[in-house]
């Protein structure tokens, strides 16, 4: 019975995820759900202007600072800059699937225009990707 009733709970909780408005239209392309999580920038990978982005939980050689990105499922974005401080600072805003390879983001502050980011390949962990302005 206990079971029976872990199941029926999770049943819910898949089918209050699924049935939610606001996600509709903020969700990944099939070939893009990978793109979930936190991602920093490994600038010592770049190729011309493909930037290559790995996740946070790689071991990174040392750097004065990595700026980087997450994507949430429910269109939730953050961006990672330097702080004055050295540290990070993240900046919320929005994401939205253009098509299945590129995402347009835009940020709560409006410190910067909107943009697009191009996925270029997105494999093995490693996220390329083109900026767009």
């Amino acid at each position: 019975m206990r079971l029976f009733t872990v199941f029926a709970a999770l049943s819910v909780l898949l089918l209050a995820a699924t049935c939610n408005p606001e996600s509709q239209g903020s969700r990944l392309p099939p070939n893009l759900k990978q793109l979930e999580g936190t991602w920093l920038h490994a600038h010592e990978e770049d190729q011309a202007d493909v930037l290559v982005y790995r996740p946070n939980t790689y071991a990174f050689p040392p750097s004065r600072g990595r700026t980087g990105f997450a994507f949430e499922r429910n269109g939730l974005f953050t961006q990672y800059d330097i702080a004055p401080t050295d540290g990070l600072e993240g900046h919320k805003g929005r994401w939205k699937a253009q098509n299945d390879h590129t995402l347009l983001i835009s940020l709560d502050d409006k410190q910067e225009p909107d943009y697009e980011l191009e996925v270029i390949s997105l494999e093995n962990n490693v996220l390329k990707v083109k900026r767009k302005q």
